[in-house]
């Protein structure tokens, strides 16, 4: 049985973007529980934007090495 290394590339791109949303909804809690005034939400927040610069990062890398491509035919 043999894992396609694409398919692992999706499954990575797919675990990132499900940690964005999980670090974008974490940052919305603590901003509402510490009324604003606390640390939490700033690190949550740099955390979903250092998530994000990794996701583009692998997003290009797919791209450049054809594990991933688009679907568009003209």
């Amino acid at each position: 049985m043999t894992i396609n290394l694409a398919v692992i590339f999706k499954i990575a791109i797919i675990v990132a973007l499900l940690m964005i949303v999980f670090s974008l909804f974490s940052a919305l809690f603590y901003l509402g529980k510490d009324k604003g005034s606390g640390e939490r939400t700033v690190r949550a927040l740099t955390i979903r934007i250092t998530l994000s610069i990794l996701l583009f990062v692998l997003l290009i890398t797919g791209n450049y090495f054809g594990l991933i491509g688009s679907n568009v035919h003209l």
